[in-house]
């Protein structure tokens, strides 16, 4: 009987492992850069964004969701990996993570490992700078533009005007190749001239190629250059909307009482052609918020072509959709424009959507606070692979199964300022502390009632009525990471373990 039944057992494990293979869920991993909470579902009532609301529809809108540095590389290598960046210690534009941790299995690497097909189409690491470990086929990325031929032109004479005079212009900042490109622009063009249709086209070809293999589950990453400045779009998604309509931030000053350090922001937005120094005058802010609520509805229409192509394919009923951007955007709040590069809440909140094929709270919201960190225990766990001890999150899936449950009590973010400091900052359900830290120097703290002050306007952290507040905060957050000292990093351009461009295909 035992020799018998053994082989039995055997092959009966065999071919429920193998039609556990068959059925797992596919992802698709859509991200967008530089995209706040800016969404119709997301309470705004401007924005025109029917495809992302529509994915709502069918998935879980978080509310309260936050990345893990308010820059686009670190942010994207966080999530990518599932590591706090107190953990992968790159918290600047320039490294791949493997300069920092080589043996690293991120996160679409754990899916390609467990047998998926895992590509990167346009922006998912960072331009430039990318993992191909991650990956069954090396990273793609666009080579159609996204300025207007007007621009381009512009470009190349400022170009070759400087190099006629013997100037060699800065590779990034003041006086760049961006001092030719308008912050803002509408193309009368169609969108696949642009860099963002082009994206979504290939992305389609390659949902096309997956339908042709069911049995073989893929981790499809797909990233949009949109909304990050410059704010450049076909034509009919600037005439969607009346300027003169918008509302303006009535905030238009920096966070009262904050360390004059902290209080900042990025200076990428006053490179581009034509901003005026200081204060943007009322006609040019709106123009602004123009060019950015329609480079959001150009990625929301190539999010609805996803979307329809999963339909058209059959793959729909079998793929987990994630929306995800990779930090929140100032667009005139604190004085700041086309702006992140700091602690507080409009930097670190983040969009982030989650639609799974017959999901019992379809269409819900959540306020459960939801980390970045979080996506990669997420997904494994959705898609029924081994869990990875390296991943530092939480699965959200109890989330998913009850909006009103939570999984973290607290979400974190992190970032390096004023020659040396290096923030932490810590969302509770009530407050937003931050705690900056430099060797041989006195702590800074900031404090921010969510309740009373979303916006964070006020740093509250002096007055002495917070001082056991800000006590019990300041443990809560030293237990879970002592104080990190940041040490400017030996190399901080693309220059060590620099990625490779994928070719078109």
């Amino acid at each position: 009987m035992r020799w018998t039944l053994l082989p039995c057992l055997s092959s009966f494990v065999i071919l429920v492992s193998s039609l556990a293979a068959e059925t797992r869920p596919n992802v698709l991993f859509i991200a967008s850069d530089d995209m706040r909470p800016q969404l119709g579902c997301y309470g705004d009532t401007t924005v025109k964004t029917p495809n992302i609301d529509a994915l709502a529809k069918r998935g879980m809108v978080f509310q309260r969701s936050y990345v893990q540095q308010a820059l686009c590389s670190p942010s994207r290598i966080s999530m990518l990996t599932g590591r706090y960046p107190a953990t992968t210690e790159i918290f600047e534009i320039g490294r791949t993570l493997r300069t920092t941790m080589p043996d690293i299995t991120t996160m679409p690497q754990h899916f390609k490992d467990n047998g998926y097909h895992t590509r990167s189409l346009g922006k998912i690491y960072h331009v430039g700078i990318d993992d191909d470990a991650s990956w069954t086929v090396p990273a793609w990325h666009s080579s159609k533009p996204r300025i207007s031929p007007a621009t381009q032109a512009a470009v190349q004479k400022y170009l070759g005007d400087a190099k006629a005079k013997g100037i060699t212009l800065p590779q990034k900042g003041k006086g760049s190749r961006n001092a030719a490109v308008p912050a803002f622009e509408s193309v009368d063009c169609g969108d696949d001239d642009l860099l963002d249709g082009d994206t979504a086209a290939n992305a389609i070809q390659q949902l096309q190629e997956h339908a042709k293999t069911p049995d073989k589950p893929f981790f499809l990453a797909v990233g949009f250059a949109n909304p990050h400045v410059p704010w450049i779009s076909p034509k009919k998604y600037w005439d969607l909307y009346d300027r003169s309509k918008f509302t303006l931030a009535p905030n238009n000053f920096l966070p009262k009482d904050a360390p004059e350090f902290a209080a900042t922001s990025g200076a990428d937005f006053r490179w581009y052609a034509g901003v005026p120094e200081g204060e943007l005058p009322e006609p040019f802010a709106r123009e602004c918020l123009h060019g950015y609520y329609a480079a959001i509805s150009y990625v929301d229409a190539q999010v609805g072509r996803l979307m329809a192509a999963l339909e058209q394919t059959g793959l729909a009923k079998n793929t987990i959709i994630v929306f995800w951007s990779d930090h929140g955007y100032y667009m005139g709040e604190h004085t700041w424009w086309g702006a992140k590069h700091n602690n507080y809440e409009g930097a670190t909140r983040n969009c982030l959507i989650l639609s799974q094929p017959g999901m019992k709270h379809a269409g819900e919201k959540t306020d459960a606070l939801a980390q970045s960190v979080d996506l990669a225990p997420t997904l494994t766990e959705l898609c029924g692979l081994p869990e990875n001890s390296g991943f530092q999150g939480r699965s959200l899936k109890p989330v998913l199964e009850e909006p009103t449950a939570h999984v973290n009590d607290a979400a974190f973010s992190w970032y390096p300022k004023g020659q040396g400091y290096l923030g932490v900052a810590m969302r509770t359900d009530k407050w937003r502390y931050v705690e900056w830290t430099k060797t041989g120097a006195e702590t800074q703290r900031e404090l921010y009632n969510m309740v009373h002050d979303p916006q964070n306007n006020q740093n509250v952290a002096a007055k002495p009525e917070h001082a056991q507040v800000i006590e019990a905060l300041s443990k809560r957050l030293r237990e879970k990471f002592p104080v990190q000292e940041f040490k400017q990093p030996a190399e901080s351009a693309m220059q060590k373990g620099k990625g490779k461009r994928g070719k078109k295909k």
